[in-house]
């Protein structure tokens, strides 16, 4: 499984480099209500770009997990309370004897 996994990150490098290479032109990148502009190469913006769309997304993500961390937080602290419970109830039975009291018979 590491095989295919560095097989697939190498391959992914491969065409990030060629992608680089080909793509070496200058582009200006203007930001409309700004006055800014931004003369970069065209595969550094489009790297960026896509970077920039990856940490929003987890970012988005990452929030909407938050009702999930919060109630699994809950559940377990829950789940300690009722150990502890059971714990302190057990230690306050009397020890049963570890053999069954015989019944007469008639």
């Amino acid at each position: 499984m590491r095989l295919v996994y560095w097989l697939i990150t190498a391959l992914l490098a491969l065409i990030l480099v060629i992608f680089a290479v080909s793509n070496r032109d200058m582009v200006v990148v203007t930001f409309w209500p700004l006055p800014a502009t931004l003369e970069a190469p065209l595969y550094l913006v489009l790297l960026l770009t896509l970077l920039a769309g990856f940490l929003l997304g987890e970012l988005v993500a990452w929030i909407n997990a938050g009702r999930n961390r919060r109630a699994l937080r809950e559940r377990n602290r829950r789940i300690e309370a009722l150990e502890r419970e059971r714990t302190a109830a057990q230690a306050q039975l009397p020890q049963a004897s570890t053999t069954a009291p015989r019944l007469p018979r008639d």
